[in-house]
């Protein structure tokens, strides 16, 4: 072979090898990458499982672990929930992990009976108590109602827990008779008078007294006032209803019992005069 041939084969052999050789590191660092793409969240995970305590798991969502049904946290651990007597596992991984039974109450990491006074029940929810009807609630205790003649219970929780039969009114915790007057009758009202006058009277000094309604007048049956009210076109005059003279140019108000100026006229000295 010539020398420069095989000086030029000397030379080119060198190279070839560096190119493999950088070939090579390329395919490796791209593997590596590649490793970490594919495995990388599988080792975080691994590494996160690796600290998960004993009787826990991971969460089905976020990070981090929780204890497994019948434990709860203590720290980085997770303990076995003891369960008192008279209570019962509800499985919850959040709270105390258990409830007292039906007719006991938690008093500390206890649960006790719950004490029903006489004249009392166990509620619904079973964790305390009531006062029946006929009894209310004193000094953490039920205390009977005691029923004055002509009463009956009443559903309030406040006040004497009685009321009144119709006809009687509470008087020194007892129910007294209310007096009817003659020609009254018994009404519902909560306030004022027990009673009202019949149609024809008014009430006077506590009693029912008839109306003596004058001529043009009529029957009015307000709880004020004489009792009476004049016909339109009069007014009343003490116990008397007496015509309105209407003078001309003028007209009866809405009331009826006055006196108004037509339009374009005015009111002067009891007259109606053009207004100018």
């Amino acid at each position: 072979m010539p020398r420069s041939k095989q000086s030029t084969l000397v030379s080119v052999m060198p190279l070839a090898s560096l190119q493999k050789k950088m070939r090579s590191l390329l395919l490796l660092f791209l593997l590596t990458v590649l490793y970490f793409m594919v495995f990388g969240s599988q080792g975080v995970a691994l590494s996160q499982t690796v600290l998960i305590p004993e009787n826990a798991h991971a969460k089905s969502y976020g990070d981090g672990w929780e204890c497994n049904t019948a434990f709860k946290a203590d720290g980085k651990t997770c303990v076995a929930v003891v369960v008192p007597e008279n209570a019962f596992s509800t499985n919850q991984r959040y709270g105390t992990g258990w409830e007292c039974l039906h007719g006991f109450q938690e008093i500390g990491a206890s649960c006790v009976p719950v004490s029903v006074p006489v004249g009392g029940y166990l509620d619904h929810r079973g964790q305390s108590w009531k006062c029946s009807r006929g009894y209310r609630e004193i000094d953490k205790g039920c205390q009977e109602i005691i029923l004055p003649e002509h009463a009956y219970l009443s559903n309030d929780s406040y006040g004497s827990g009685w009321t009144c039969d119709r006809g009687y009114k509470e008087t020194a915790g007892k129910c007294a008779a209310i007096v009817v007057p003659e020609n009254a009758f018994l009404n519902s009202s909560t306030y004022g008078l027990p009673w009202t006058c019949e149609r024809g009277y008014v009430e006077m000094g506590g009693t029912c007294k008839a109306v003596t309604i004058p001529t043009n007048a009529y029957f009015d049956d307000a709880t004020y006032g004489a009792g009476w009210v004049c016909e339109r076109g009069f007014a009343a005059v003490g116990d008397a209803c007496v015509t309105v003279e209407v003078p001309p140019n003028a007209h009866l108000d809405r009331s009826g019992r006055r006196w108004d100026c037509n339009q374009h006229f005015r009111q002067s000295d009891g007259k109606c005069v053009l207004n100018n």
